[in-house]
């Protein structure tokens, strides 16, 4: 539950409640996360639009790569284990257990672990990025546009996993069932929330 007082689904109303059933019709419930978006709707919205466009040029299983190695460096664990449990679906669990160990050059090859390694630095100083970090992923043939797609991706969760964790939004139950050790290596910051999770009524207000 959020730090802020929210709106719960039974109360939710015009814009809140179109909100709350998009993203129910995405998890089978209404996640914390949207619920902390309930004061500014409009601002999910956008992002919603902005991460689409940012997405788009990127394959599915770098985008995963990469928003998941930014979320689990920020230490946020409803991002980490959502997008950690996406990743073993592509790459297998023993896979995204190893790279949240550190050993991800035991299970990805080097062009995989540089664009890992710069996600990583992203979420943990940009600042510190050189331009010898550019080089390096250039020397393992990415371009200069695909580049730009990892920061973005890595970036943009930044702004999500610290809003969240602002706001105290906890990751949410249904993640206990994922695989213990899978959840043990990616449950990094929060724990996960032991409330039952709600959903929208089912007849309109």
């Amino acid at each position: 539950m959020a730090f802020i007082d929210t709106v719960s689904p039974a109360e939710a109303r015009d814009r809140v409640r179109e909100m709350y059933a998009e993203e129910e019709a995405d998890w089978g419930y209404v996640p914390d996360y949207a619920r902390a978006f309930c004061h500014r709707p409009e601002v999910m919205a956008r992002w919603g639009e902005l991460l689409t466009e940012i997405r788009r040029p990127v394959d599915p299983r770098r985008m995963e790569l990469v928003t998941f190695a930014a979320a689990h460096e920020a230490r946020h664990s409803p991002c980490s284990l959502a997008h950690g449990a996406a990743l073993a679906k592509l790459i297998g669990r023993e896979a995204v257990i190893a790279i949240a160990e550190g050993r991800e050059d035991e299970v990805l090859d080097p062009a995989d672990a540089a664009v890992l390694r710069y996600a990583r630095q992203i979420a943990r100083d940009a600042a510190q990025v050189t331009a010898a970090d550019i080089e390096d992923l250039r020397g393992h043939g990415l371009g200069d546009d695909e580049i730009f797609d990892i920061a973005a991706n890595a970036a943009s969760r930044c702004f999500f996993t610290k809003l969240l964790d602002a706001l105290g939004v906890d990751a949410d139950s249904p993640l206990m069932k994922l695989d213990p050790g899978l959840r043990g290596a990616l449950t990094v910051g929060r724990p996960i929330s032991e409330r039952p999770v709600e959903s929208l009524p089912k007849n309109d207000p």
